[in-house]
Formats: structure tokens, sequence, C-alpha cells
């Protein structure tokens, strides 16, 4: 049997068939070297390999290899090699500004975990909150998802947003980087439309009584960031000042160590957002972004990056083109602004995250530009662009192998790997599917 195929009839020998998906072991450690051989390695930084070489040992990219170059391997191991005979390799998509892990059913309340009680609680982490065993975590992984970031929301500092890959026994497993920022629901102007007010989520943002609502929202958040650098100050002159969370947890973004993620849509609201983030000396990424050509010279200036939270939606008025959504990646690289694309919507769906990128793709914006907008740039924008988002040598061995190009929904995804780590692909998707299939079959056979 060819050693590619037998590996998968391996691993579906090894691992019964089970009731749930969640109820699937994890993928053990990877216990010997990997060599992908003649395989079209798309590494999104360092261009298409074709017939190239990949090996990883110990989750960790060791090298890609042109065609015909033998890989240098450890004295004394004993590699599995498999011949993809010309498949894609391909690192795995990163779904950012996610609900995956917090959320399993948006209108139970018991499965949502993604809101903390209160107006402002930027102690919160994500990770913390993320459940392992979530149904859609496979779901996702099914079609090319390996890693998320997911996103609290509710508030007018909902809590920090974390990175994570899709698959460990526990949030420790999972976690990439705990702590990638805090986030601020900017508010937007009073009138500023229903679609304007929203976060990436839907989520509604913030709203008291007044015509100075916004302004008195606006007045928070800086009074949060404003105590947070008098509690360091106090602090670092005293290290026995009282300990408190929430200032602590603002500290790395006073330091610019990691940025702020600004949810905001509307024109005003994102210039808004950029020049308070610059008076504070702040480093920004803008989330929603709906209007960020806009301000195109603005973001391009300050360096703030754009996560455009989703390319299947509606027009923000009736007056526009069918096609604004479509269009808007390829508009922001046009005008120089960093950008990456992420789900949009509800949870479930972070599967068809490469679907949102195929339709930035058919409007104009290059492919491979379109592949590295929810891989490599998402990585890089969120800070962990040296573990993931690409594939070379030092990277995590998060990766997939397919029959085709994912922005094709005929494309198969055949085998996957987390951090190295063979992970079992089957979904509530696909048992379901089987489920009905015999259905028919004993249908059939009456």
């Amino acid at each position: 049997m060819h050693p590619f195929r037998s590996l998968v009839v391996l691993f579906a020998v090894t691992t019964a068939a089970l009731p749930g998906q969640d109820l699937l072991p994890k993928a053990a450690p990877q216990g010997q070297v990997v060599v992908l051989q003649n395989a079209m390695l798309h590494t999104v930084t360092g261009g298409l390999v074709l017939g190239g070489t990949l090996v990883f040992a110990d989750g960790v990219i060791t090298a890609v290899l042109p065609a015909d170059a033998p890989p240098k391997l450890p004295e004394g191991a004993t590699p599995l090699v498999l011949d993809l005979q010309g498949k894609h390799v391909f690192p795995g998509m990163i779904a950012a500004a996610s609900q995956l892990g917090l959320v399993e059913l948006g209108m139970v309340r018991q499965s949502n975990d993604s809101d903390e009680v209160g107006e402002a609680s930027p102690e919160t982490l994500a990770v913390v909150a993320v459940n392992p065993d979530s149904t859609l975590l496979p779901v996702a992984r099914a079609n090319g998802v390996l890693a998320a970031i997911p996103f609290p929301v509710g508030g007018l500092l909902p809590g920090r947003a974390s990175a994570i890959q899709l698959d460990g026994w526990t949030n420790a497993d999972l976690t990439v980087r705990a702590d990638v920022g805090p986030i601020v629901a900017w508010p937007a102007q009073a009138g500023g439309g229903e679609r304007g007010r929203r976060g990436p989520r839907g989520a509604a943002a913030p709203e008291d009584a007044g015509a100075n609502a916004h302004q008195k929202a606006r007045q928070r958040i800086d009074d949060a960031f404003t105590a947070a650098r008098a509690w360091l100050t106090a602090f670092t002159a005293d290290p026995t000042t009282p300990i408190d969370p929430r200032h602590q947890a603002l500290v790395p973004a006073r330091r610019r160590e990691v940025p702020v993620f600004a949810l905001a849509n509307e024109l005003e609201q994102i210039e808004s957002a950029v020049l308070w983030a610059r008076d504070r000396d702040l480093r920004l990424v803008v989330v929603g972004g709906r209007d960020a050509a806009k301000c195109a010279d603005l973001l391009r200036e300050r360096s703030v990056p754009v996560v455009v939270t989703g390319v299947h939606r509606l027009p923000a008025r009736d007056d526009l083109a069918y096609d604004e959504p479509f269009t808007l990646p390829k508009l922001l690289g046009d005008l120089g602004v960093q950008f990456c694309i992420a789900p949009g919507g509800e949870a479930s769906n972070d599967r068809n995250l490469p679907y949102h990128a195929a339709t930035a793709a058919a409007f104009g914006l290059d492919r491979d530009r379109a592949y590295a907008a929810i891989s490599h740039d998402v990585a890089t924008i969120f800070g962990i662009g040296d573990r993931l988002g690409s594939l070379a040598a030092g990277k995590d061995a998060t990766l997939f192998v397919a029959d085709g190009h994912p922005f094709e929904l005929a494309t198969k995804i055949e085998l996957a790997f987390v951090r190295g780590r063979q992970v079992d692909l089957r979904s509530k998707h696909t048992e379901l599917a089987k489920k009905y299939r015999e259905r028919y079959r004993q249908l059939r056979g009456k």
C-alpha cells in the first residue's frame, strides 16, 4: 500500500468512531521526523516550491527544500516519509477576531462564555474561557483553519484577545500567545447607523442616554488607560503598591508591547480611534474597518493595520455597489494599508474563512495575497508571526495537505498537522454525512 494511504488508513483504524466529535481524543505528540516529499509547497512568504520537500520534527519545521534536494535528518532518525504525488501543502489558516471556543450555540446562554460581567474587564483573557472540547474546533480544522484569535465581546473594554491552535487537551495546550492585546469597543456617534454601531460579531456597542453618549464612553476608555499609566508609574516607584489586575492588564499596551484592537467600522469612529491612540502613544489595530479605505492616508501614516471582519456581507448603504464588501481588501492593498481578512459572523461559520479570501481574489485581490491575508498577515498583525502563517524553518508545523487549492469548494483537506501532531479530520458534519448515507444505502438495499 502507498505510504500516504497507509498513514490515513492507520489513523482511521486506530481512532474508533465516536458519537460526538467533541469526544474524540486529541492528537498525540509528534513521535518521529516527518518528511513530505514531491509536494507543491505554498510557503506564502517564499513563493511556490514545485516538487518540494518539507521536514518537521518535534512540532517544528526544520527544512523547506526544492525538488531533488535531499533532507538532512538527525543521526539515527527513522523518518516517516510520505510521497504526496504533487498534492498541495499550505500553512494553516488563522481565524482572526473569532469566537471559536468561546461560543457553542449563540442562543444558548450556558454555552456562551464570550462576555464578562461589567462594562470594563480588561483583566479578562479569552483563552481562559476557551473550551478545548468545543465541537466547532474540528469543523473549522476540517477545512484547513488550524488556528484562531478568540475575541471577548461586550462592554467598552471586554478583555484581551488570545492566539490559539485548534488542537489540545487543555487551554494551555491550545495557547500560542495568551495575551495579544486588549480590545476596545470604540463608540460610534449617535445616528451612525445600526451596522456602524456593531462590532465584528454583531454585538451592539454600549450606548448611554443623551446626545454626548459616545463622548462619555470614549472618555471612560481613556480614563482606564490613564489610570493604568498612573498605576504603572506608582508601582515602578514603589513595588509595594497594591496590584490592580485591571490596571496591570493594560500595562503591555501602555508599553507598546502589544497593540490595542479597536472595534470600529465608521469613518469617524476609525479616525477618532487612530488619533486617540496617537495622542496616547499606543499601537492600534482597527477591527471591522468597513470605511477604512476612506481614511487610508491616515492609516498608512500611522502604520495602523485593519482586520477586515468578513467579505461576505451586505454593502453598508443601499446606494453602494453590490460588490463594495468584496473589493475592500484589494482597495486597501492598493492604497498601501496593511490588512488581513477575518471570517466575521458566527463561530460556526469560521470554517468558511477560505471562501472570504476567495471572494476577495475573485474581485481583484491577487490570489497569493488573498491566502496571505488569512495566514501570514493575520500572524504578523497579531504578533505570532514567529510561530504561524507560513512554511519556513523554525515555524510551528501547523499545516495541511490538500488535493487542490482551499479556495475551491471541491478541494478536500486530506491531512492536517498542528505543531507536528496529526489531527483527526472528522467532525460532526462528516459523521452526520456518514449516518444519512447509511440510511439511503439501507433504503436502496430493500
